[in-house]
């Protein structure tokens, strides 16, 4: 059964994300980089104190609902030439720096973060077996990772993966406003 919100899936605008530089090196696309029952997009950026603040959330994360066939992918939409923080190099190294357990990929340009209505770092966006947006929104309701009482990722990723429609498909973002 695949996930649905109350208006039905939406076909991932990210099917034509394809050649996105990684901070390892070569390209990728979302076909090649999707997971088996989920996709989690999240958008996020070197210079957000508020993104770097989800970051080891990220990886827990991903630690903990790889084995269920999820792939957390993370995208750098911000303009590398506006925001020095953001340039592939510097991505690389923070990536490297915090261990990272996820792709992380360049979206100079912005194309992507555009396609799925990005608006500002970090931006989550959880895509079903079939590549559909089941979810758009917050990580969860906590800029600094205390007192978190709305755990609305993580909700969306265990209701995809049970073959539930998401309950919340939803929830407004916030962060730092993308640099385009």
């Amino acid at each position: 059964m695949t996930a649905q919100h109350p208006e039905g899936p939406t076909q991932a605008a990210g099917l034509r994300f394809a050649e996105l530089p990684g901070v390892g090196g070569g390209r990728h696309s979302l076909s090649e980089l999707a997971g088996e029952r989920a996709t989690v997009l999240v958008f996020i950026s070197g210079g957000c104190p508020t993104a770097r603040s989800y970051e080891d959330r990220l990886i827990r994360l991903q630690a903990r609902w790889h084995r269920a066939g999820v792939r957390l992918v993370a995208v750098n939409p911000n303009n590398p030439h506006l925001s020095p923080p953001d340039t592939l190099e510097e991505m690389a190294g923070r990536s490297a720096m915090r261990g990272f357990n996820f792709p992380y990929l360049k979206d100079a340009g912005g194309a992507v973060a555009r396609e799925y209505g990005v608006v500002c770092t970090p931006h989550a966006v959880v895509l079903d077996s079939n590549l559909a947006v089941v979810y758009t929104g917050r990580i969860d309701d906590s800029r600094t990772g205390t007192g978190i009482s709305s755990h609305d990722l993580e909700a969306a990723i265990a209701d995809t993966v049970a073959g539930r429609p998401v309950a919340i498909h939803k929830t407004e973002p916030f962060g730092c406003s993308v640099i385009w």
